[in-house]
């Protein structure tokens, strides 16, 4: 801290909050507020209802640095009191550079730190009723004991109760941290090596969860296929029964609860065609994210990436086992030393995989990043040039595969509304297939029809798809079927 910051009066207690990132960032953030939220705070609408705000950035490419700079640059000149938490909060000497008036910095999943600094900036009166409040984290009240935080950073604690996300779906954060030494990436450096949480940890969070309405779970951290290596895939209870923190076992449990279960950032571990086989059977959703980065085995290795040449076998077992398998995945173009036949390679797997969804993103330096040193940078313009020519195989793939979805009937999760002016309320929906994850694949544009007024957010509904383009579906609701999950629901049963 630069300077002195005047505390402020006991009634002042609203926070402002920016949350930057991946969806990993997200459960960090709902974390956060949930603690806020617990120790009496109040959460600011806008700058000028805070009277301090709190930044959770990412720093892990340089756009994403860039936004968080600029991002903790307003609040600074809206509010003047600024605490910065998150991925770019583990390199602190960057936002002095460019931000020395902050008042705090703290790194990632800081829920102690962040919520000492809150208190010192905005301390509030404390009394008998609110000092029995539950915590979010261990240590995080003022005198509390401070646990070490390997010990207590994912324990069921760590569950948050305020959501970020509509009230329909959720991110569960199974670990944190990574053991992988990809070039490009330095996740390590800022989350540190993996570290996952106990089963029952997972279990109980989800089923609070699906309990109070949320009808899709996406799993995630950096290395889901990695989930319960550092802990020697340890035992822990839940509902009376003791279950590993390995993958297999946590998406059998999983299952069991009868939501919609998505699974992210998969690596293609052998272990996990029995999570295909668990997807054939119907227990999960037919959906892998998996990075896969790129298909040339020489730029592959120069990443340090897993599996170089082995792809396209293993995503045709994979669908062998699952033939309504859903794979999205991610790939970087003008990495260091990429040659266009490296790069012809990247498009003729493209052809012969016909991924479902993809995106991609053309190779810039990270800070700290081994890749930086690598020989044969790609000018600017052959990797624009690059990416637009995948882009473009992508889209055409994505297409043809859609268009294959005319004229079949799926189920698809209501995520908002799309009514004109001059339509019926409840008229016209925007939705996503159990194949699309929120944000970044495609989306169904429905006709609620008949439905028209009874089908809500968040609802599972039948719709016939008549239409598609690129990227998107189009169709029309016939049916509404009853959601019952295997959890008890919190409040009453039935649809929603």
């Amino acid at each position: 801290m630069t300077e002195a910051v005047k505390p402020a009066t006991a009634g002042a207690r609203k926070v402002g909050f920016i949350s930057l990132g991946c969806p990993k960032a997200l459960v960090d953030s709902e974390r956060i507020l949930t603690q806020l939220r617990v120790e009496g705070y109040e959460v600011a609408p806008s700058y000028e209802d805070a009277d301090a705000v709190i930044v959770n950035t990412c720093g892990f490419i340089t756009p994403a640095v860039e936004e968080s700079l600029n991002a903790i640059g307003e609040a600074l000149d809206a509010t003047g009191k600024v605490i910065v938490t998150g991925c770019l909060g583990e390199r602190p000497e960057k936002i002095m550079e460019r931000h020395p008036k902050v008042a705090a910095i703290t790194g990632s999943e800081a829920v102690d730190d962040v919520m000492g600094h809150v208190r010192t900036l905005l301390p509030i009166e404390t009394d008998a009723f609110t000092g029995l409040l539950p915590v979010a984290a261990p240590g995080t009240r003022a005198g509390a004991e401070q646990p070490a935080r390997e010990d207590t950073r994912h324990g069921d604690v760590f569950a948050p109760s305020v959501k970020l996300t509509p009230r329909h779906y959720a991110y569960v954060k199974i670990a944190e941290g990574c053991n992988h030494t990809c070039s490009f990436c330095i996740i390590p450096k800022l989350r540190g090596l993996q570290v996952s949480r106990d089963a029952g940890a997972v279990l109980y969070e989800a089923f609070r969860l699906i309990a109070g309405g949320t009808k899709e779970l996406m799993i995630i951290s950096q290395d889901t296929s990695a989930y319960g290596v550092d802990v020697r895939y340890r035992e822990s209870e839940f509902q009376g029964e003791q279950v590993r923190a390995h993958l297999t076992d946590l998406a059998v449990k999983l299952g069991e609860m009868g939501a919609w279960v998505r699974m992210h950032y998969v690596y293609p571990y052998p272990h996990v065609e029995k999570i295909v086989e668990l997807m054939a059977a119907g227990k999960i959703l037919p959906y892998l994210d998996v990075p896969l980065q790129h298909a040339s085995p020489k730029v592959l290795r120069a990443m340090r990436r897993p599996g170089a040449g082995k792809q396209l076998d293993t995503i045709r077992r994979w669908r062998e086992i699952c033939p309504e398998l859903v794979i999205r995945s991610t790939f970087i173009v003008g990495f260091p030393g990429e040659t266009e036949e490296d790069f012809q390679e990247l498009l003729t797997f493209l052809e012969d995989a016909r991924l479902d969804r993809v995106g991609a993103f053309a190779y810039s330096d990270v800070e700290e990043a081994d890749a930086n040193a690598l020989p044969g940078a790609v000018p600017q313009e052959v990797k624009e040039e690059r990416l637009a020519r995948f882009m473009e195989v992508a889209q055409r793939i994505s297409a043809e595969k859609l268009v294959e979805k005319v004229g079949t009937v799926m189920d698809v999760i209501i995520d908002e509304f799309n009514d004109d002016e001059d339509d019926q309320p409840g008229t016209k929906l925007i939705g996503r297939t159990k194949g699309d994850a929120p944000g970044i694949d495609g989306q169904v544009y429905v006709y609620a029809a008949d439905f028209a007024g009874a089908v809500k957010i968040g609802d599972i509904v039948r719709v016939r798809i008549e239409d598609s383009d690129e990227y998107d579906l189009y169709g029309e609701v016939v049916e509404t079927p009853e959601w019952r999950p295997n959890v008890p629901q919190l409040g009453h049963f039935g649809k929603h």
